[in-house]
């Protein structure tokens, strides 16, 4: 666990620990959640207790599990990065449209963080979920993002993650990276060449609003045999800007 400074707070980080055991299972009882996160049961207790009081964690008999409380909490930070309603319509419409598995995310400390997900009648299996974060380097949404970012903050995402090799494909070397990115904002999508899941290929572009930063990325993913390059570019590229462009005019009056 990291260490403390003059600026954080020890009881604090122990309820954040304990909040993402909770969300890791499900649901559990003192004993636990103490063994997941290694501080006494007296001190989980007293952390769950005031949880409780406070509506962020319910009791069942002996166990606790997170409230409801964090849906609303969950929504409320969606509609901070764009607006989500519309968000959500666009992720759908692209998902019937392409018969794909479609995404919405956004970076957040160095990693791509889904905040919306829709499948298609013909997609592929997927362990994406909401809320889930994953490698910038290796997926569409986060290599579109990444295409617009500084090579200093490359940099520092690189140095502070890695370049983890989720397949055999995965790009590894930072000099073959900084290519890729460029190649990227070069062609105005990034791909996902089979880099994150064997056997899928994935199409992504960022969603941005003048004078700010980069709100997020849009994403069309499906197996390797029907996202062909030719598919890509002539069929998938105009389809994903137009959802783009939208999510992007209503971000931007809203």
């Amino acid at each position: 666990m990291p260490t403390n400074t003059p600026r954080q707070i020890d009881a604090v980080r122990k309820t954040s620990h304990i909040i993402t055991s909770l969300q890791e299972h499900g649901s559990a009882g003192v004993t636990e959640i103490a063994t997941d996160v290694g501080y006494s049961k007296s001190t989980v207790h007293g952390h769950l207790a005031t949880l409780h009081d406070e509506g962020l964690i319910v009791k069942d008999d002996h166990t606790y599990r997170l409230s409801l409380s964090f849906l609303d909490i969950a929504e409320s930070v969606k509609r901070t990065v764009a607006e989500h309603d519309v968000v959500r319509e666009q992720i759908r419409a692209l998902a019937d449209e392409t018969g794909e598995v479609v995404h919405f995310g956004a970076q957040e400390r160095g990693r791509v963080v889904y905040l919306e997900k829709a499948k298609g009648n013909s997609a592929v299996q997927t362990k994406s979920t909401i809320g889930g974060r994953m490698p910038m380097h290796s997926t569409g949404l986060g290599k579109a993002i990444l295409s617009t970012l500084p090579p200093e903050t490359v940099d520092r995402i690189v140095e502070e993650h890695g370049l983890e090799q989720r397949t055999e494909h995965t790009i590894t070397s930072a000099d073959e990276l900084t290519d890729e990115l460029e190649a990227t904002a070069a062609r105005g999508y990034s791909i996902d060449d089979e880099e994150n899941i064997p056997g899928v290929r994935c199409i992504g572009m960022v969603v941005s609003v003048p004078e700010t930063e980069v709100i997020g990325a849009v994403s069309i993913s499906g197996p390797s045999q029907r996202m062909t390059d030719e598919r890509l570019e002539t069929e998938l590229q105009p389809t994903i800007a137009q959802a783009a462009n939208v999510i992007e005019v209503n971000s931007l009056y809203s």
